[in-house]
C-alpha cells in the first residue's frame, strides 16, 4: 500500500526517530539473545562433557557400553542456565572463551540453529533433535561407515547434486513419488536425465490400519517403465507386529508381481505424531524386529530390501545394529552430508523440480546402479 504523501512529508523527522530507535532495540534484544544462547550452549557443553567424564569412569568400573543415548530436557537447559550464573563466572580462559564465542557468533550469523551449532561442538558424536530435547549418540566403529568425500559432491545450476570421482561424474538421478506429485508426463522426466523412480505402492493408515494402495501407483509404474526408468518401489509401514509387516510385505510382493521392479523395495519408516497413531508406543527393539520381518521376506522372493528413513528413524526408532544386512536410503535435506554410516541412496531434497511434473518433488543421488539384474 501506498503512504501519502502529505503524511511522509509531515512525520518524516519524527518516523527517522522511531525508526533509530527501534533499531536500536533491535540490537538490545539480539545482543540478549546472544548471551542467553551462549550461556546455554556453554552449559550444555559443561554438562556434556562432565557426563561423559562420568561414564568413562563407569565403564571402567562396570564394563558398561557408552551406545546408549544421552538427553536433555527444556527443565534440565534451564537448570544449566541457572547454575552457569552461579559457578561458571571466571571459570573459563579468556582466550578459549574469546575463541568459542567467536565460532558461535560466526555460526549465528550464517542463520545456524542450536543443533547444527552443537553438531559443530561435538563432531565425534551424532547429535538428533526431536521434540524438544537434544540426543547425543557416540558413533560406533562397529558399523559401516561411507567413504563417500563431501568435496566431492557438486550442485549444479538447476539445483541437481552430482557426485565426481577423477573428475568423472559416477552418481545418478532419481526422484521417489507418489499421488502427491499428481499426474506426471514420465517421457518429460525421462527427457530429464532421470536414471530411476522409487514409486509409492501403499501405505497402512496410521489410526485404523487397514493396507491402501497408492492411487497413482499403477499409472507411475507403467509410465516410467514404458518410458525406460528404473523403478523401485516403497511402502509406508505402519505395523504394530512382526505378522502385520509380513502383511505389509506379501502386499507388496503381490502388487509388484506384473511388473519389472529392478530397484530396491523399500520399507519406510517414519515416526507418526498423531496421539492416535497405532505405533506411537512402539519400542526401538519392536520396529527394529518388524523391520527385519519385512525386509526378510522381500529379500526371500528374489528382490532386494532396503530401509528408508532420516536421522531420527535411524538413531530414534531402529537399532542399527541389527539392520545391517540390509541397504539404507537416507533423507537428509541439506548439502553438507551429516551421517557417518553407509546408505546407497540419498533424498537431498523434498524441493526439487523435474521436467513432467507440477510442482515438486523428491531428488535422489546413489553412487552405483541399484538395478538388479
Amino acid at each position: 500500500m501506498r503512504e501519502n504523501n502529505f503524511y511522509g512529508k509531515r512525520h518524516k523527522k519524527k518516523r527517522r526517530g522511531g525508526e533509530n530507535g527501534l533499531l536500536i532495540g533491535s540490537i538490545i534484544l539480539c545482543l540478549v539473545t546472544l548471551s542467553a544462547i551462549t550461556i546455554s550452549l556453554m552449559m550444555v557443553f559443561k554438562c556434556r562433557s562432565v557426563q561423559m567424564e562420568n561414564a568413562a569412569v563407569m565403564n571402567e568400573l562396570e564394563a558398561i557400553r557408552m551406545d546408549e543415548t544421552v538427553t536433555y530436557t527444556q527443565g534440565e537447559v534451564d537448570a544449566m542456565i541457572a547454575k552457569a550464573v552461579a559457578d561458571t563466572a571466571g571459570s573459563t580462559t579468556e582466550e578459549v572463551r574469546t575463541e568459542f564465542l567467536d565460532k558461535l557468533k560466526e555460526l549465528m550469523l550464517t542463520g545456524d540453529g542450536t543443533t547444527a551449532m552443537l553438531r559443530y561442538f561435538y563432531p565425534d558424536e551424532i547429535v538428533v533433535a526431536d521434540t524438544g530435547q537434544y540426543y547425543f549418540f557416540p558413533i560406533l566403529e562397529s558399523l559401516a561407515h561411507h567413504t563417500y568425500d563431501q568435496t566431492k559432491f557438486t550442485m549444479d545450476d538447476n539445483m541437481i547434486m552430482n557426485y565426481y570421482e577423477n573428475g568423472e561424474k559416477i552418481s545418478h538421478k532419481g526422484i521417489d513419488v507418489s499421488k502427491y506429485q499428481g499426474k506426471i508426463n514420465w517421457k518429460e522426466v525421462a527427457e530429464d536425465d532421470v536414471e530411476y523412480a522409487f514409486i509409492r505402492l501403499g501405505i497402512r493408515g496410521y489410526t485404523e490400519g487397514e493396507i491402501l494402495e497408492d492411487e497413482t501407483f499403477e499409472d507411475n509404474i507403467k509410465g516410467a517403465r514404458q518410458n525406460d526408468i528404473d523403478v523401485g518401489v516403497y511402502f509406508f509401514t505402519q505395523a504394530t507386529s512382526v505378522e502385520e509387516a509380513e502383511e505389509e510385505a506379501q502386499y507388496v510382493l503381490d502388487t509388484i508381481e506384473p511388473y519389472n521392479v529392478s530397484y530396491p523395495v523399500v520399507i519406510d519408516v517414519e515416526a507418526v505424531t498423531n496421539a492416535n497413531a497405532r505405533t506411537k508406543d512402539l519400542t526401538k527393539e519392536e520396529r527394529t524386529q518388524y523391520c527385519i520381518a519385512f525386509c526378510e521376506m522381500i529379500r526371500n522372493a528374489g528382490y532386494k530390501p532396503m530401509i528408508y528413513g532420516n536421522l531420527k528413524t535411524f538413531m530414534l526408532l531402529l537399532d542399527l545394529e541389527q539392520l545391517e544386512d540390509y541397504d539404507k536410503w537416507f533423507a537428509f535435506y541439506d548439502e553438507q552430508l551429516y551421517y557417518p554410516y553407509d546408505f546407497k541412496v540419498w533424498q537431498y531434497t523434498d524441493t526439487g523440480t523435474v521436467k513432467g511434473i507440477k510442482g515438486e518433488v523428491d531428488l535422489n543421488i546413489s553412487f552405483e546402479d541399484l538395478a538388479d539384474e
